[in-house]
């Protein structure tokens, strides 16, 4: 065998046991122990999770810790919602159901869509109008699904759902079902066999609040399986224009750039307040502007594109370490009571083009020249 074929069979081998190891067959696959499925659930997957831990070093240094983003983005429909929806589907293929139904803010609509696609089952979506980044509502679309824009906003589309839910003849796939929250606290698994522990202090965005429930809930059953022999700090971060849990009470009429937790009555209130309480963390808020400056500096930084929403957990980070306004921060003191040279996990939870249209902020005109060697040069050192 000549060298250049020996070392494609090596790099070949090396992917098929990458592949095994990280469970390219989806969550389920990988975690099936830890899910409420039996060999009567026909798996519908479409390989999610697995998602990379990116060591932050930019971050890293700002903070004096060691900070890690799991970058839900790289799920198949680019959002942390794929993990959920494998479970939630799965569970209703095995129910016979034939339509599910979810309210939407973008991305659950994008995942149900495109799993329901998977099992040949109908997807209904009901959501605000004119209220959807651009790039989730082409995933909807494309997916097949049956879009309702209705005049209101996402705790509009979500009563409505809950109601249609109840005359039977669909399923609902918000985080409402239990089902989808059993997916989705895989990612705390995978958090803590990648670091062989949980982190000192998790931050994530929180919207409808079924996240930092998920989460919590993942890193409670592996401490308790002798996983972990640690839990972790949960610090969940809003917009400060859609902020309920921050200040303890439901938003009529939430508002912010970050359509994807553009919330006022999440439906998971509950299960998110218990684990900030439970784990000693805290509600803390990032206005607009800092979630606009966030996006940029994480993509210019470290590397990682994400959409607005996404990116509060480093708006908040960036806040408290770089800000004058760090005062304004109430989990500011969550810091001074960590352990030496701590682990920081963030939650990134979508992709940067999943809302191209807000991420447009960053554009500038590109320079001009004209198609020689020399001009180009030229307006390379004039920038």
């Amino acid at each position: 065998m000549r060298q250049g074929e020996a070392g494609s069979l090596k790099c070949r081998n090396f992917l098929t046991s990458m592949q095994k190891t990280r469970g390219t067959l989806g969550v389920i696959s990988r975690y099936r122990e830890y899910l409420p499925v039996t060999e009567a659930t026909p798996i519908v997957s479409l390989s999610e999770g697995s998602t990379p831990l990116i060591h932050a070093r930019e971050l890293s240094e700002l903070v004096q810790a060691e900070v890690y983003l799991k970058y839900e983005g790289l799920n198949p429909t680019c959002s942390f919602k794929d993990r959920g929806m494998t479970v939630a589907i799965s569970k209703a293929a095995e129910q016979g159901a034939k339509a599910v139904l979810c309210a939407s803010t973008g991305n659950t609509s994008a995942s149900a869509a495109a799993y329901a696609a998977r099992a040949g089952m109908q997807c209904v979506v009901i959501l605000p109008a004119g209220r959807i980044a651009g790039g989730k509502m082409v995933q909807a679309y494309l997916y097949g699904a049956r879009v309702v824009a209705i005049e209101g906003n996402f705790d509009d589309a979500l009563r409505i759902v809950r109601e249609l839910g109840e005359r039977g003849h669909f399923v609902v796939v918000n985080s409402t079902n239990p089902h989808r929250l059993e997916g989705q606290k895989t990612a705390a698994f995978e958090i803590i066999e990648e670091l062989g522990k949980a982190p000192d202090l998790h931050i994530l965005p929180v919207g409808n609040a079924g996240n930092i429930t998920a989460y919590w809930k993942g890193y409670r059953e592996f401490y308790d399986l002798g996983r972990s022999n640690n839990l972790p700090v949960m610090l969940g971060v809003q917009a400060s224009g859609a902020a309920p849990l921050y200040h303890g009470a439901p938003m009529d009429q939430p508002e912010t750039l970050a359509t994807a937790i553009r919330i006022g009555q999440p439906a998971s209130w509950d299960g998110a307040m218990g684990a900030v309480k439970e784990s000693l963390g805290e509600f803390d808020m990032v206005t607009d502007a800092e979630i606009l400056a966030a996006q940029k500096w994480l993509a210019s930084k470290e590397g990682v594109f994400a959409e607005p929403a996404s990116v509060v957990p480093v708006a908040l980070l960036l806040k408290i370490f770089q800000s004058k306004d760090h005062d304004l921060c109430r989990s500011k003191t969550i810091f001074s009571k960590l352990p030496a040279n701590p682990t920081l996990v963030l939650t990134i939870t979508g992709h940067g083009l999943k809302d191209p249209e807000t991420a447009s902020h960053a554009l500038s005109e590109p320079l001009q020249a004209k198609a020689t060697l020399e001009a180009v040069l030229k307006a390379i050192e004039v920038s």
